[in-house]
């Protein structure tokens, strides 16, 4: 009999990060066809419609973009029966994909899928909301406001709270897509308008200065966390450029030059965020550690990088698990929980 399990590699999305997804999924459909695995590509355009396996293979192998699927031949249905898989890795970054939409979408399909279920995924999105959560359960943030059309933050009145300079961001992107940093009102306005075409809340943050530390996190009910790594930007922060369009944008010193005792302190703050957060599967969680020796949460990532340079997988490759072990290990979790859940009652009977 074949036991070979079938994984649905959903990629692109309608996010400002469809192509950092494409180069993930490349790392990732590498990765499972050396583990064994069946791969089923599947590329979401930015316009949202489902393109087939065949079609997805070829914008993986970089042969197409995903703008050139014809609504003919190319376009699948929202629906199991067109698409079968024992378990979706979905990696879309971002929103449609990251947000809790999708992982939406496969419960009702009820199919298994890697990554944190729809409430982990939408609060991990929602800095607004992750931030209030991760006060709520006493975890060290950095200060914050919020601003929206319709109850706006005057200049003034952030610079008071927040100092000079400070940041602006959309409450709802990922990879710093739509990020300022700004001193002065001229600044501050226009980095407001922008992030608001983004997303209708607009997140302004106190600028910390300290050393940029990422730690991996991977489990269920019982997560265990990676050893730290430390991200040093050669720009004035870590833009999205800086992130993916300069190859030298940023360098990374893995595991970070710590003390042991922030290592231990590191690792256990991340998994109490995690936790804190509803997190499952995997995440990504980043932070500041100042001077002094302070530990402060700036957000976590519930859908992390995979490309060849992404600190996820290489977090865990320093900690002793390789890339194979990791798809595996996230399979797994993925099919756990969905046997947890199915085992759940719907109703009184």
């Amino acid at each position: 009999m074949n036991t070979t399990i079938r994984v649905a590699l959903l990629f692109g999305g309608r996010s400002a990060e469809h192509d950092v997804s494409i180069l993930s999924a490349r790392n990732i459909a590498t990765t499972l066809q050396k583990a064994r695995y069946e791969v089923i590509p599947v590329c979401i355009s930015r316009e949202g419609n489902w393109l087939s396996p065949s079609f997805s293979q070829d914008v993986l192998q970089g042969k197409v973009s995903p703008t050139d699927a014809t609504l003919n031949d190319q376009i699948l249905p929202y629906s199991q029966e067109h698409l079968t898989a024992d378990v979706m890795f979905p990696i879309l970054h971002g929103t449609y994909g990251e947000d809790g939409t999708l992982q939406g979408l496969l419960r009702l399909l009820d199919v298994p899928f890697i990554g944190a279920d729809v409430l982990g995924s939408a609060v991990g999105m929602d800095k607004d909301v992750m931030k209030r959560l991760l006060r709520d359960a006493k975890i060290p943030i950095t200060p914050f406001l919020v601003s929206t059309r319709s109850k706006p933050v005057s200049f003034s009145l952030a610079a008071k709270k927040l100092g000079l300079p400070l940041f602006v961001k959309p409450a709802n992107a990922g990879s710093s897509v739509g990020v300022a940093k700004v001193a002065t009102k001229k600044a501050f306005d226009l980095a407001v308008a922008e992030a608001l075409t983004f997303d209708r809340k607009v997140m302004l943050e106190k600028l910390v200065r300290g050393r940029e530390i990422e730690v991996s996190v991977l489990g269920n009910e019982r997560p265990r966390a990676s050893l730290p790594g430390e991200i040093v930007p050669t720009h004035d922060f870590y833009s999205y450029e800086a992130k993916y369009l300069d190859e030298n944008g940023a360098h990374t010193t893995i595991p970070a030059r710590v003390p042991k005792s922030i290592i231990k302190e590191l690792q256990a703050t991340a998994i109490k965020a995690y936790e804190a957060l509803n997190c499952e599967g995997m995440g990504r969680v980043d932070f500041f550690l100042t001077k002094s020796g302070k530990i402060l949460v700036n957000e976590i990532n519930t859908l992390p990088g995979f490309t060849n340079i992404s600190m996820y997988p290489k977090l865990w490759e320093a900690s002793g698990v390789n890339s194979e072990e990791l798809i595996h290990e996230l399979i797994r979790l993925a099919l756990e929980r969905h046997t947890t859940q199915k085992s759940l009652k719907t109703d009184a009977t």
